[in-house]
């Protein structure tokens, strides 16, 4: 090991920026390790250590998924029959909300360090991968450039996932746009005139409208079958929106306001490569009051909205008009089209033969 090359990488230590902090002890062993009987525990499997951000938010634990995915591509192995270790010394359980999305990455339950607590635990192949929050990292510190819009890395994390997950694309739908409005139910952020807006827009025949509220009681493969089959996606500002990485290509991001967090879901909406909206006249919303944020004071995102019907339906017709002619939509309706007649014509020649045969 090269002791005075990792003392000068570690002038920064943040607990999901960097691994320096449970890398600066370690040390040149005199023989390899389990070669002399000295480890308590030897995991011969090949082994991803993790740190996580918080398993509450889609949001913020997703960006431990994508970087996960990312350092398979550095590694150069998409394997399953892999373990995944969780870096964590807190006492504290774990919260994961998201649980299942483990099942694309690993064959094997994860491991809590604690596991290992007061044990030598020898590895013979472990990774220690990107982490969530590192600096100009995917996707939590990233600033993009302008012009930068869909990434090959997040389209093809969103085909591997869903593949992987057994989650089946339905869509497009003939004559139907599919609409999905988010609801909150929390105690800020809500659009406080939210049933008039879902009545007025399944008002329009050309739209599929549904409106979801997910919370950690909705089994998350479940959430994911209804966003990667939303055509528009709409929601207020909140992690719920992180959905955005599931919709299929031709899919839109109607985030309805954004409190002033102007980049967060602009940003991770261009990553994928789905196109971005929001709120667009402000005489048009109505705040509820000046929000209360328990330190600071008057602030947009701890209150609620009421919002301008007609504004939404028009925003939404925009909305509509740019996913009917996506030429991935165009193409992939198409297909379906194709398809249905050749399984009319396949159908029709087996009833023919029905036919001869009862003859």
């Amino acid at each position: 090991m090269d002791r005075k090359a990792l003392k000068t990488m570690g002038q920064h230590k943040s607990p999901l920026q960097s691994w320096y902090a449970e890398l600066q002890e370690y040390v040149d062993l005199n023989s390899h390790p389990g070669s002399n009987h000295t480890c308590d525990i030897v995991i011969d499997k090949p082994t991803y250590i993790v740190k996580l951000d918080a398993g509450v938010s889609l949001y913020h634990h997703y960006c431990d998924f994508i970087n996960l995915y990312a350092s398979m591509h550095v590694n150069g192995s998409f394997d399953t029959d892999v373990l995944v270790v969780m870096w964590d010394t807190s006492s504290m359980r774990y919260n994961d909300f998201f649980s299942e999305t483990w099942k694309a990455f690993t064959d094997h339950a994860v491991v809590h360090l604690q596991e290992y607590d007061g044990k030598k635990v020898c590895f013979r192949d472990a990774v220690f991968p990107l982490l969530p929050r590192m600096r100009f990292g995917l996707y939590f510190n990233m600033p993009l450039i302008s012009g930068c819009n869909g990434s090959g890395l997040f389209d093809s994390f969103n085909k591997m996932l869903l593949h992987r997950l057994r989650i089946e694309q339905h869509g497009p739908t003939e004559n139907k746009v599919r609409v999905t409005v988010l609801s909150r139910k929390t105690k800020y952020r809500n659009i406080v005139n939210e049933d008039v807006i879902v009545n007025a827009l399944k008002t329009d025949s050309r739209l599929d409208v549904s409106c979801v509220t997910f919370t950690h009681r909705v089994p998350f493969v479940d959430q994911l079958r209804h966003s990667s089959n939303t055509d528009i996606f709409i929601g207020m500002h909140g992690s719920g929106l992180a959905h955005v990485l599931f919709q299929p290509d031709w899919g839109v991001l109607f985030e309805i306001y954004n409190c002033d967090d102007r980049n967060c879901y602009n940003d991770l909406a261009r990553l994928r490569g789905v196109k971005y909206m929001t709120w667009q006249r402000e005489n048009k919303v109505f705040q509820e009051d000046e929000g209360h944020h328990p330190t600071l004071g008057a602030h947009k995102k701890f209150t609620n909205y009421a919002f301008d019907v007609e504004e939404v339906i028009r925003l939404v017709g925009e909305a509509r008009e740019y996913v009917v002619n996506h030429p991935a939509y165009v193409a992939s309706l198409e297909k379906k089209r194709l398809h249905s007649f050749d399984v009319a014509d396949k159908e029709q020649d087996q009833s023919k033969f029905v036919v001869k045969d009862e003859l």
